[in-house]
């Protein structure tokens, strides 16, 4: 999984987000790291559909702009919790190899 799938499922855990929401939320995550390109994130968010990780929530009209909310599907729960999992064992065994070396 891309890092770039992982912050838009880690946004989309907490609560149904539109397109902007979505990229500021992932900018917050990443503290700055990724800023995601709305041509990025649209392709994100599709493939995430296509997959059922995600869905559309809802559409609001906001000062005359439509907005589309998306929220994480429970496939997508399952997948980011994988995710996490695999993720915090390759932290681990990565940690405990640095302590052995005296590099942690």
């Amino acid at each position: 999984m891309s890092e770039q799938v992982f912050l838009v499922l880690t946004a989309l855990a907490e609560e149904p987000l539109h397109g902007y929401a979505i990229v500021r939320a992932v900018d917050g995550l990443s503290e700055g790291r990724m800023r995601l390109r709305v041509g990025t994130l649209y392709g994100v968010l599709d493939r995430l559909v296509a997959e059922g990780l995600a869905e559309r929530d809802r559409e609001e009209v906001h000062q005359g702009r439509l907005r589309r909310y998306y929220r994480l599907t429970d496939a997508g729960v399952r997948v980011l919790s994988a995710e996490v999992a695999r993720l915090s064992a390759n932290v681990r065994a990565a940690s405990s190899v640095l302590k052995a070396r005296g590099a942690l």
